[in-house]
């Protein structure tokens, strides 16, 4: 069967080359039935407001709050305990799929396509950037809200809107479409499953459940928090959520892209987190979360999971586009992804999870680093390619182009991540490389591209990005989702050749 320019077999996305190479989506063409929501419901900062939630996701969430209240004062009295627990509560198996169903497609803020069809899907929810973060600490929190910002409110460079303007070029008027913002509302997002349902077998495996219980309690040791660089603030429960969230959003943005070829997350990419520690401002890998969920299979062992209607949850992820059997990592960070890197280790060790290995020949990462930057030392990636301070536009696309047709040739993938750090810019606060935003705009494009070209699904992350001044920032983060936009006419196809870089 062909879909939208994708071959499916047995509802696997095949990787024979599509026939209408370089064609992309049509998205207007292809979106689920949407849940609208109010902007005053969902910009909203009571998390009590569920008024975006469909009727089954409402009852359950307001079943998870309740239950976690009563854990909460049934343990008031132990000093062990914590108020940042995450529930345990049992649903049944068909509460669990309809959590799952309403969850990923209906009620989180599909694209209308009557509204706005020129765009991927793109996975936001306003507390990825965790409130009242320290004003001068490395880390620019803020970030993730300026780069929604610069999406909703700055006129795009490549985006045309259907009002006629005059471009004035010496004694000619040539007759042109005025630039508008690439977002027109807060709607246009999808939004993340909230942390209360959320289910916790979806973290582990493959992450420890030792590591991941102390961090969901706020429980973290002294040395946890400063591998992590946040310190005092690991224990904070808005940080606690942010950090679920964000998993969240890229477990859906996969989901989204095996639907639909693209989609983006407008956070994502802790590289650096390993199953059993984070580290460099990363807690819970989520590149590592979303390859176990999409390769994993029934015959796989059952005690992975914690509960039947966990491992119902799990079929049902990504039951309607079928199961993957290997995942490729194009982690194009100033830093090496080291973390990422042990999850598909070959060789049990004491320090590593037989969940982590279970990745193994199914979990590949192709990785563009500074070679002299963090982490010391290095990780054994897939394929490594460590590039020499000052590194410029030039002799980094060539780097990538070499290497990311090699690593799709040999590996073959179904799925592709792609973690679009901009610290790669030459005025990044903690990069050693020198590409201009032209060159991260020229990268980004041969990615997406290629992968698409392929009719490989790819899903998009942030990574990392550091400055002082964290709008400006924020416009670099929003590069990768103008580049997964699309361009179109009402009477055209939708086509990358429409890019104009």
């Amino acid at each position: 069967m062909t879909c939208s320019g994708f071959h499916y077999f047995n509802g696997v996305c095949s990787l024979a080359p599509v026939s209408c190479a370089g064609r992309f989506l049509q998205f207007g063409d292809f979106w689920p039935a949407a849940v609208r929501l109010s902007s005053t419901s969902k910009s909203s900062s009571n998390d009590n407001d569920i008024s975006y939630l469909t009727p089954t996701l409402a009852r359950v969430k307001e079943e998870l709050h309740q239950t976690k209240l009563t854990d909460q004062q049934s343990r008031t009295t132990s000093s062990n305990s914590s108020t940042n627990s995450y529930p345990s509560v049992k649903i049944n198996q068909h509460d669990a799929q309809a959590v799952l169903i309403d969850g990923l497609v209906a009620s989180k803020l599909g694209l209308d396509p009557y509204q706005n069809f020129r765009h991927a899907p793109m996975v936001y929810h306003e507390h990825y950037s965790c409130p009242n973060w320290p004003e001068k600490h490395t880390f620019p929190m803020e970030k993730f809200h300026q780069s929604a910002m610069s999406l909703l409110h700055d006129p795009d460079e490549y985006y045309l809107d259907e009002n006629n303007g005059n471009d004035h070029r010496g004694d000619e008027t040539i007759e042109k479409e005025p630039r508008r913002q690439l977002v027109v509302s807060q709607d246009h997002f999808y939004r993340p499953l909230p942390m209360e349902i959320f289910p916790k077998s979806f973290l582990s495996p493959p992450i420890c459940p030792k590591f991941l219980q102390s961090f969901l309690t706020g429980t973290l040791s002294a040395e946890d928090c400063r591998l992590i660089g946040f310190r005092e603030q690991a224990s904070r429960p808005e940080l606690i959520e942010r950090t679920v969230l964000e998993v969240a959003g890229t477990v859906l943005t996969a989901q989204l892209a095996m639907k639909y070829g693209l989609a983006s997350n407008l956070a994502g990419g802790t590289h650096h987190a390993e199953w059993n520690r984070g580290k460099g401002y990363t807690i819970l890998n989520d590149l590592a979360v979303v390859a176990h969920l999409m390769t994993w299979r029934e015959d796989d062992n059952s005690d992975e999971v914690e509960a039947t209607y966990d491992n119902n949850l799990l079929r049902e992820l990504y039951r309607g586009e079928g199961v993957v059997d290997r995942v490729l990592v194009v982690d194009c960070d100033v830093h090496q992804g080291d973390g990422t890197a042990t999850f598909s280790k070959p060789v049990m060790d004491t320090t590593t999870s037989s969940r982590a290995n279970r990745l193994h020949n199914k979990f590949f990462t192709l990785d563009l680093h500074a070679a002299n930057n963090y982490p010391h030392p290095k990780e054994t990636c897939t394929y490594d390619i460590g590039l020499h301070d000052g590194c410029d536009d030039a002799t980094y696309l060539f780097a990538l182009e070499n290497s990311l047709e090699k690593a799709l040739r040999e590996v073959r993938p179904q799925l592709v991540l792609y973690n679009a750090g901009v610290d790669v810019y030459e005025g990044d606060k903690l990069g050693r490389l020198s590409l201009t935003k032209e060159g991260i705009r020229e990268r980004d494009y041969h990615v997406i591209k290629t992968c698409v070209d392929a009719g490989i699904p790819i899903a998009v992350v942030v990574g990392g990005g550091y400055d002082n001044d964290v709008k400006e920032l924020g416009k670099r983060h929003a590069l990768v989702h103008r580049v997964c936009a699309v361009e179109r006419d009402a009477t055209s196809d939708a086509r990358f050749s429409e890019f104009r870089f």
